[in-house]
């Protein structure tokens, strides 16, 4: 296959776009992308950016988004446009995309024809933060690139082979039948992790390792010999871990309680937990960590206190569900910057067998605990886009 393989990756805040060679590797390294870029901010009353950057991080493009292009779909029109206009631009051969959510059917990559656009569409309610997005730069891009092969990456598919017992609700039989479970979600993320593990320490990535993806959404997910074994986001990207505008874990009957006794309707509902929850719902300030971060507002730290306390619990959570653990990754937009929180969260983690080393974590280096520490701990930057090119390359090369 000749030209480029463009993948694109909406997620509830921004847009990641990279360019990669047609030709791909679809083996187990990850390729390497031309120039990348993100537009990121969209949103929330955020101040929305796009920048673009080549292989060697040098800046291509740099501008703030205003009015329309501050959306989703005007990031994404921005990002083709720039692309279009770059000399000795090319041929799109292939667009791959995340979508974060397969149900109970799509648990691994495919080439999207309209049956599999419409199936995905069915998924919106489960995923109203993301799918409309991730469907939405499908279309522009069937759009864009007229006849191009598009494939589709689910973040639910990595998780697809975690034990029965993790997947099910304590629900009616027939309600599982009918694809009410847990399905997991940064998927994507955690196959980057499980592949650049593999490469700096490949005996610790067979053994149990626990990895925090953290940013706007997070999530966590334990791992044994490089498979999801159970994960903190279940039915929806709503549960688990408090998130920028995402509540959590929530009991189940405080959504009874809104709708019968403060008559909510259900978008009510909807719009409160996944949009004014959260980070933002606690602090009244931002959904924004480095906002969070750099405000003297009580509540703000109250906030950080409850996302650090929510982290450490759930690491327990997924220590149990390994029956212990070897090591941590940190991953995601605060997970790769956030040290003063890394270092808060492995402190509160040293009963687990964690002996932080607070210089190392604030140097840059890849591994945060000390030679000594029983379980190590590291921060390694997510390629969901390697992932992405790496999977629509081999679907392509399957369909010959």
């Amino acid at each position: 296959m000749t030209g480029s393989l463009l993948t694109l990756n909406a997620g509830s805040s921004s847009i990641k776009v990279a360019l990669f060679d047609a030709a791909v590797d679809g083996g187990s390294a990850l390729p390497a992308a031309r120039w990348s870029g993100q537009a990121d901010g969209l949103g929330a009353g955020l101040k929305a950016r796009l920048r673009i950057r080549d292989a060697d991080g040098r800046t291509l493009h740099d501008v703030p988004l205003e009015g329309a292009q501050a959306s989703h779909q005007g990031a994404l029109a921005a990002l083709l446009d720039w692309h279009a206009k770059q000399s000795g631009a090319g041929r799109i051969a292939a667009v791959g995309h995340r979508i974060v959510h397969g149900g109970a059917d799509f648990v691994a990559p495919v080439r999207i024809d309209d049956g599999v656009l419409e199936a995905l569409a069915k998924l919106e309610p489960l995923a109203p933060l993301h799918q409309p997005h991730n469907l939405a730069g499908v279309r522009a891009a069937m759009a864009a690139f007229d006849g191009v092969p598009q494939v589709a990456c689910f973040d639910t598919a990595f998780h697809a082979v975690q034990p029965e017992v993790n997947r099910r609700f304590a629900l009616p039989r027939e309600l599982h039948d009918a694809g009410v479970r847990r399905y997991g979600f940064h998927g994507l993320s955690y196959e980057s992790i499980v592949a650049q593990f593999a490469g700096i320490a490949p005996e610790l990535a067979q053994r149990r390792v626990i990895v925090a993806h953290l940013g706007n959404g997070a999530s966590m997910c334990a791992i044994a010999q490089g498979r999801s074994v159970a994960t903190t986001m279940t039915f929806s990207p709503l549960d688990g871990l408090t998130m920028g505008t995402r509540c959590g874990h929530l009991d189940a009957a405080v959504v009874l309680y809104l709708m019968r006794s403060r008559g909510m309707s259900a978008d009510e509902v909807e719009a409160l937990l996944f949009r004014r929850s959260g980070l933002l719902g606690i602090s009244g300030v931002s959904s924004d960590m480095r906002v969070l971060e750099a405000s003297a507002e009580p509540a703000a730290a109250e906030a950080i206190g409850h996302f650090a306390e929510q982290v450490v619990q759930h690491m327990g959570s997924l220590a149990a569900a390994l029956r212990g653990v070897d090591a941590i990754v940190f991953t995601g937009g605060i997970g790769e910057n956030g040290a003063a929180l890394r270092e808060r969260i492995l402190e509160d983690c040293e009963w687990m067998g964690v002996n932080v080393d607070a210089a190392a974590n604030r140097s840059g280096a890849a591994r945060l605990t000390t030679a000594e520490s029983p379980v190590s701990a590291w921060v390694l930057r997510t390629d969901e886009e390697a992932v992405i090119a790496r999977h629509t390359a081999r679907v392509l090369r399957a369909a010959g």
